[in-house]
């Protein structure tokens, strides 16, 4: 049996979202595995600026495209981001804020938690 999945918090992984449904996995949850070389473990409520600035960089996030199972997304939405992706944002000064119990622990090998609790989402 698989060791229970933890967040950035060090708690357990909480869903990101299942409406749309979200995660490498399509399983509602961000976490990584074989196949995955974005490493879609963060978990962002998407903002306006933030799909701007990825559809910029060539990443349209706001088209469906049913083929790949993605409903194209508005701000708002949650979903399960590359941590490259998080971090090219965070750099730019667009990244979305993120919801730090549904993001992975392993985003901490790409990012520093001081810049996801800074761009951590309050309900």
């Amino acid at each position: 049996m698989p060791a229970e999945r933890r967040n950035v918090l060090g708690g357990v992984l909480q869903p990101c979202s299942k409406d749309p449904m979200t995660g490498f996995f399509r399983d509602g949850c961000c976490r990584t595995g074989r196949g995955d070389v974005g490493v879609h473990v963060v978990c962002a409520m998407v903002t306006e600026d933030f799909l701007a600035f990825s559809k910029s960089r060539g990443n349209d996030l706001s088209t469906p495209r049913p083929e790949f199972d993605f409903p194209g997304l508005k701000p708002g939405d949650r979903w399960c981001l590359c941590a490259s992706r998080w971090r090219d944002a965070l750099l730019a000064g667009m990244a979305p804020p993120v919801v730090l119990e549904a993001t992975h622990e392993s985003a901490l090998e790409f990012l520093d938690l001081v810049d996801l609790r800074a761009h951590a989402y309050h309900a």
